[in-house]
């Protein structure tokens, strides 16, 4: 069953820009990745320092091993030093 991971990120004033650098290079390594379908950023539109990402994976088992991969870990370490907050992070699935 397809599952849904959906992370909400805020950035400290100013960050915005790298910080939608950095996802574009993860997203382009888990694009590469066992289990990956689709993904998107969304920025929120009363709060410009906050983004979005959904991704939809093949099962939440593909998720979990690209979740501890050492790459998607070391960039979610560069994603962290640009946020003011800790990521939000859920997995759904459809109904």
């Amino acid at each position: 069953m397809a599952i849904k991971v959906i992370i909400e990120r805020k950035a400290i004033p100013g960050n915005d820009l790298e910080l939608n650098r950095v996802l574009m290079e993860l997203r382009a390594k888990a694009m590469k990745v066992k289990g990956y379908i689709s993904g998107e950023t969304l920025r929120d539109l009363d709060d410009p320092n906050t983004c979005i990402v959904i991704s939809t994976w093949n099962t939440l088992e593909e998720w979990k091993a690209w979740e501890a991969d050492a790459d998607r870990i070391e960039l979610q370490k560069k994603i962290d030093a640009l946020l003011r907050a800790p990521s939000k992070q859920r997995v759904v699935v459809y109904y």
